[in-house]
């Protein structure tokens, strides 16, 4: 994709940009360390449904920082991911200074110790570790207002009324032209979910996502999406494109199971994640 100010409309030309066959000679570290932050005791689904869509994007090392009571459904749901207490402090360090994507964000909440961890990330992020900011972690950092030391690293992905709390537009005036305008102060990325995602970055004016359907409006679809960009940004080249494979993914794949289905779970859309990436990588041979 070229810079400029124009809208670009993804494809699925984007998939077979940016979902590679996997080489011979790999191994677990070849494909990223993803940190997934969230979950806290009342909100647990939702770091779920992340990591499950993050490991299945094919993320490396999945490690989940959440609240004790989620670690025996992690574990028995995702048997792959690895998981640590809020309270585990030193590891939680060890783990963050290691990490190549951190997601924040996914049923955190809202309280003072989910503001210290918000605050604690983006102090020591590196400028060579990604950050994707969403759910009430957008609400966070949108309160508290805080700023980034590495925006061209960093991933917003609000749907409309985090959007406007973090950028001050309100619905009627989330247009093009003064979405682009805030993102540009911002510096970071932005994916603005609604039944027509659309990614806001400095290179493009935007690109618009086609898909998605009436099917997909169901909780934690957001969560879903969320994982699946640290799951691609973990193994594939850290850039917009495939932040855009990412999302146009998530909704091809919720168009095909509501050919069949009056409502799309977030679940079956990460169960079939590995059988569509599968797919576009052979035909990319």
């Amino acid at each position: 994709m070229k810079a400029g100010d124009k809208m670009t409309q993804l494809t699925e030309e984007i998939l077979h940009q940016v979902i590679t066959s996997r080489p011979e000679n790999s191994h677990k570290g070849t494909f990223g360390r993803a940190v997934l932050v969230g979950g806290n005791a009342q909100y647990g689904g939702a770091i779920l449904m992340s990591a499950e869509a993050c490991i299945k994007s094919g993320a490396g090392l999945t490690t989940v920082i959440t609240a004790e009571k989620n670690h025996g459904p992690l574990h028995t749901r995702l048997p792959e991911a690895m998981a640590l207490d809020f309270s585990e402090t030193a590891l939680i360090h060890e783990v963050l200074k290691n990490a190549d994507i951190i997601l924040i964000g996914p049923g955190l909440g809202l309280d003072k110790d989910a503001l210290i961890l918000l605050k604690r990330i983006l102090k020591n992020q590196r400028q060579d570790q990604w950050l994707i900011i969403d759910g009430s972690a957008i609400t966070l950092f949108s309160d508290a207002q805080l700023s980034l030391n590495y925006p061209a690293q960093t991933v917003f992905t609000p749907h409309q009324a985090e959007w406007e709390r973090l950028s001050g537009l309100d619905f009627i005036h989330q247009t093009d032209e003064n979405n682009r305008s805030k993102q540009v102060l911002l510096g970071a990325k932005i994916v603005l979910k609604s039944h027509r995602t659309t990614i806001y970055d400095e290179a493009v004016a935007y690109y618009h996502n086609p898909l998605g359907n009436p099917g997909m409006a169901t909780g934690g679809m957001g969560d879903t999406l969320a994982g699946m960009i640290a799951g691609f940004l973990a193994q594939f080249e850290k850039n917009t494109d495939t932040i855009g494979a990412a999302v146009y993914l998530h909704s091809l794949i919720g168009d095909e199971l509501a050919k069949e289905n009056y409502v799309v779970l977030p679940t079956a859309i990460s169960n079939a994640i590995p059988h569509y990436m599968k797919k576009y990588a052979d035909e990319r041979k």
